[in-house]
């Protein structure tokens, strides 16, 4: 309830502040063509697709990679020239643009990908994805909560892993890759009572959402 209660309150709390110029933010954008796409509509699936996503939530994840409080090598070596105006106006074309729809591969578990990602899991305290990514996974862009849906599930798989691996890293002392840039540690906490079929399962359904 108390966690409710927070999350419910930051949502409502959090103002938006979008400066970004996504006209000018289309002209810097050129650099991430190679990997994300013709208008952020990346064609391979380890990938992102980062159009129509929140531009908070895009401004925060470029600025994470810079501070390091995110890796990726390749995105380290992206954002290191860039200042937070390019940032934003990099952030503000993307949020612009239309997402391609997505689709969850042939045989995939969309049952339970479903009742995950809709009613949580009670083993392992594993929340509903719905509270933070609504319905349709479209997220809350006030709260800089991403939107999922039409995602690639190769892409949703290896963040989910991340997540979960800051946990098992915690718990074991190991210094494997890991990812916890998330909002009071949700998504860690979160990923740590998913099994790899439970990760795939959901990642397939939020693929396929549209």
């Amino acid at each position: 309830m108390n966690r409710l209660f927070i999350i419910f309150i930051f949502v409502f709390s959090t103002a938006l502040n979008a400066s970004g110029d996504s006209s000018i933010g289309e002209k810097k954008s050129m650099a991430c063509v190679g990997c994300h796409g013709p208008n952020g509509n990346s064609l391979m699936p380890n990938f992102p697709k980062l159009a129509g996503q929140g531009e908070g939530y895009l401004v925060k994840q470029l600025k994470d990679y810079k501070s390091g409080a995110r890796f990726d090598p390749i995105m380290a070596g992206q954002v290191a020239a860039l200042s937070d105006q390019d940032m934003e106006d990099i952030a503000a074309y993307f949020s612009t643009q239309k997402i391609t729809q997505g689709f969850a591969k042939k045989g995939a578990n969309i049952e339970l990908g479903e009742k995950i990602y809709r009613g949580g899991k009670k083993e392992g305290e594993v929340a509903a994805c719905i509270a933070c990514h609504g319905p349709e996974g479209l997220g809350v862009p006030s709260a800089k909560f991403p939107a999922l849906a039409s995602q690639h599930s190769m892409y949703l798989v290896k963040q989910i892993n991340a997540f979960r691996q800051f946990s098992l890293n915690s718990q074991t002392g190991s210094t494997t890759a890991s990812r916890s840039n998330d909002y009071e540690g949700m998504m860690t906490g979160l990923a740590k009572g998913l099994t790899n079929v439970e990760i795939e399962a959901v990642s397939e359904y939020i693929a396929g959402l549209h």
